[in-house]
């Protein structure tokens, strides 16, 4: 089988997946399967949860606005989690979907809203922000889910990172201009952590704390100034192709 059947609905589901299993759907996801794209019993499916690879799974309907699913053979087996870490000050809205969207078809293995002096938002919603990250799995054929760290303030997230992840932050003084020489310097599998700051910058006390830290790197993002969200996707793919499984 390819790496990724276009042809075929995925859908994340939660309970161990196994030959044989049967997994009963929650009520949209029957709706979507049997209303939406008017699929029958015996139909084919790919479903994963993260843990257990995914699986070719058939249809079994009980009615209208029920179904359930029967694992058939797995047709990929499940990858190691990505180890990069995405620390983000959460925007509003559109533009949070659009990210935690990005961030996961990018390869990030953790999600980490982060707040900031002049962060916009005052708020995250956990469950929209893991929906969104199912979604785009569901969609571009990935299979494991980023963890959604709960929200929290740049100092304690700070000091809860891995003493030997480098901590990648986008800053336009950064003393190489082009990232990809900068990044040239570290090691492949270098475990990185990716933080991307407000629209507003970082304050001046938050820049000191993040250059006094061991194993920080800045990078710049060129010439222009990027919205929040076009910085995020700028820099993983940047990451990803320097250092990161583009290689």
């Amino acid at each position: 089988m390819a790496l990724y059947d276009f042809s075929a609905p995925r859908l994340f589901v939660e309970p161990d997946l196994g030959p044989g299993a049967e997994i009963e759907l929650d009520r949209a996801q029957a709706n979507y399967l049997l209303n939406v794209l008017r699929l029958g019993p015996g139909k084919a499916v790919l479903a994963f949860n993260g843990r257990d690879g995914e699986w070719l799974m058939e249809i079994r309907s009980a009615g209208r606005k029920s179904a359930s699913l029967v694992a058939g053979e797995r047709t990929r087996p499940q990858p190691e989690p990505g180890n990069l870490a995405f620390l983000f000050a959460p925007l509003k809205h559109a533009r949070l979907d659009y990210t935690v969207q990005k961030a996961v078809e990018m390869g990030v293995g953790r999600l980490q809203p982060t707040f900031t002096r002049r962060t916009v938002s005052s708020r995250v919603n956990a469950e929209r922000m893991r929906a969104n990250a199912i979604e785009a799995a569901e969609q571009c054929g990935i299979l494991a889910v980023p963890e959604v760290a709960a929200e929290d303030d740049l100092e304690p997230v700070l000091r809860r990172l891995e003493p030997e992840r480098v901590l990648v932050f986008c800053d336009e003084d950064a003393p190489l201009k082009n990232p990809l020489e900068a990044l040239a310097a570290l090691p492949p599998g270098t475990r990185l952590a990716l933080l991307v700051g407000p629209e507003g910058g970082f304050a001046p006390e938050e820049r000191a704390m993040l250059l006094a830290r061991p194993n920080v790197l800045r990078i710049s993002l060129g010439p222009r100034i990027l919205r929040a969200d076009t910085a995020a996707v700028a820099a993983l793919a940047i990451l990803q192709a320097a250092i990161g499984d583009w290689r």
